[in-house]
């Protein structure tokens, strides 16, 4: 059983319970339930320790059960004071302060405290992770370790993949009252997203699609987002999106890749095309694409025309990119000045993040590799001892950092100055908000 597979299993139309199409950490028992298992799956099947939380703090709400709908807020599918559908979205937009630098959606990566980490440094909102629909509704240990969020976490987008209307309802009554906008995800190009029938493979199934934003478009006292591909037509990307619109689809976030286009680094997100969808629609559209440093983010906003822009790898290694600092691979000749600030700090901040909203180890262990990659590659040794490490502590970690600096290690940060304002806390941001 591979990565993928074993969390984010099958999603048929008529979906199953075999035990096998579920996370390996849903499992109860650590015997084998089942005679006929292969040890392969018999050792999926018992909880690691990296799923396990990182904490014993416990200061986040967790969506255990569907609130009841409030009657002073009116359902979104119907017209409130006479506005339409495209002045109600625009009017949801510009309350939550039209928030331009957002995080995107990342499996395991956009959880609660990289959310944070990147809101200090310039990120104005952010998307959870892709949440499976049907376990997310069905099982209180997957909302458990999956879904956190505290009041300061906010705008924010929780995105849920599914391709049953229902279902997918379910899950998003349990998160409404958490967030500004519950996000379908129909942009994943990964193969389990076409085994599984969801993400941008729901493109070839398009009444699907639009019945999934109509079911939660009337249903729902929060606004539905989309999160898209584009097509290799920009015709048939241009009446996607329109119909989307149409379904009741209040904010649209753009990759402009094809399904097919899954390497960032061969092939460039089209900024034309999103400029196309951005002005063929009546609703605020957020672009994804070829962002690696700030100034690539004003050049998207400026190219396209969009309401704001999302990242997504480039924040892994950087978290700070949003307030206009950069790593040696994308600094401006020009306008960079070398800052005392360096990844290592910033694991640091997150690794204290992280005990106050407790996550997965396997989450913290995946962003310690990203934003410590260049470090490691001058200190493989430090590498190979943090692969070796069975069971994380906070201790080793922050011990594994002290030695890299205590042997003299240090990746720098660059910070774009042409953009330089001063926040009241003293922290220095790139650009305005």
């Amino acid at each position: 059983m591979n990565y993928w597979s074993a969390r984010f299993p099958r999603l048929p139309r008529f979906e199953s319970s075999h035990p096998l199409l579920l996370p390996s950490f849903l499992f109860k028992s650590k015997s084998n339930p089942n005679p006929n298992l292969s040890s392969t799956f018999m050792a999926a099947e018992a909880e690691d320790f990296d799923d396990g939380l990182c904490s014993t703090a416990n200061d986040c709400p967790v969506a255990e059960s569907p609130p009841s709908p409030s009657p002073s807020l009116p359902s979104p599918g119907r017209r409130m004071n006479g506005l339409s559908h495209g002045e109600r979205a625009w009017a949801h937009w510009n309350s939550l302060g039209a928030p331009k630098f957002i995080v995107a959606p990342m499996v395991d990566n956009s959880e609660l405290p990289f959310r944070m980490l990147c809101r200090k440094y310039g990120a104005h909102g952010a998307y959870t992770p892709m949440l499976h629909a049907r376990i997310f509704s069905e099982n209180e240990k997957y909302r458990s370790l999956e879904f956190t969020t505290c009041k300061e976490d906010r705008p924010l987008f929780v995105q849920f993949c599914a391709n049953d209307p229902d279902i997918l309802l379910e899950a998003a009554r349990r998160v409404e009252p958490y967030c500004d906008y519950v996000d379908i995800n129909l942009g994943c190009p990964q193969r389990i997203a076409r085994r599984g029938n969801y993400g941008a493979f729901l493109m070839d199934n398009l009444p699907l699609v639009k019945s999934l934003v109509e079911k939660l478009a009337m249903n729902l006292h929060v606004p539905v987002s989309c999160k898209i591909r584009i097509f290799p037509s920009l015709q048939d990307t241009l009446s996607y999106a329109k119909m989307l619109e149409e379904a009741g689809c209040s904010l649209l976030a753009v990759h402009g890749r094809t399904r097919d286009q899954k390497d960032g680094k061969k092939f460039r997100a089209d900024w034309d095309i999103i400029r196309n969808v951005r002005e063929a629609v009546r609703i605020p559209v957020l672009a994804n694409g070829n962002v690696r440093h700030v100034s690539d983010v004003y050049s998207c906003l400026e190219e396209t025309g969009v309401e704001g822009v999302l990242s997504a790898e480039s924040l892994l290694e950087n978290p700070a990119l949003f307030a206009g600092y950069s790593t040696a691979e994308w600094r401006s000749e020009a306008n960079s000045l070398a800052c005392e600030l360096d990844q290592a700090d910033l694991l640091v901040e997150y690794l204290k993040m992280c005990e106050k909203y407790p996550i997965p180890w396997r989450m913290v262990r995946s962003h310690v590799h990203k934003m410590l990659g260049d470090w490691f590659r001058m200190c493989p040794q430090l590498r190979q001892e943090l692969n070796a490490q069975s069971k994380l502590t906070f201790e080793w970690l922050y011990d594994m950092v002290a030695r890299l600096k205590e042997q003299g290690t240090k990746v720098q940060l660059f910070r774009n100055t042409s953009l330089d304002r001063v926040r009241p806390d003293g922290l220095v941001m790139c650009g305005t908000t």
